[in-house]
């Protein structure tokens, strides 16, 4: 793996991105969290699982202007992905907020930067690879 400017480029849009991926996760959990009372961890799931939607599309799109890979395929090489990433923010979740009682939206925000380092580089070097 060569780390070059483009490399930044890409790195900084995904960021960029995923602060828009926190905004609709963080809404989408808390509308069903506090409004809807769903379970904690299914609305942690349906931020998530919504949040990797929109992902998808503006990374394919801006980010990493993907073009000739079968779009089905490739949603699905993301979603895998994504789904390895909701198993590390659920387990983070559990850990900080159900073990360390740490406040849920703090751990829920640390689960997120870590989960975003695993998605970029699964991303870069295998979805949206040339």
């Amino acid at each position: 793996m060569v780390i070059d400017s483009e490399f930044f480029t890409k790195f900084l849009r995904f960021g960029l991105v995923g602060l828009s991926g926190v905004v609709v996760d963080f809404g989408i959990t808390w509308l069903c969290k506090e409004k809807f009372k769903f379970h904690k961890y299914v609305a942690n799931s349906l931020g998530f699982c919504t949040a990797t939607v929109t992902n998808y599309l503006l990374n394919k799109y801006w980010t990493f202007h993907a073009t000739g890979q079968d779009m089905f395929f490739e949603f699905s090489k993301f979603v895998g992905f994504a789904l390895v990433g909701l198993l590390i923010n659920n387990l983070v979740l559990f850990l900080l907020h159900g073990k360390m009682k740490l406040n849920f939206y703090l751990s829920k925000l640390i689960a997120i930067a870590i989960v975003s380092i695993w998605n970029f580089l699964g991303n870069y070097l295998y979805t949206f690879s040339a």
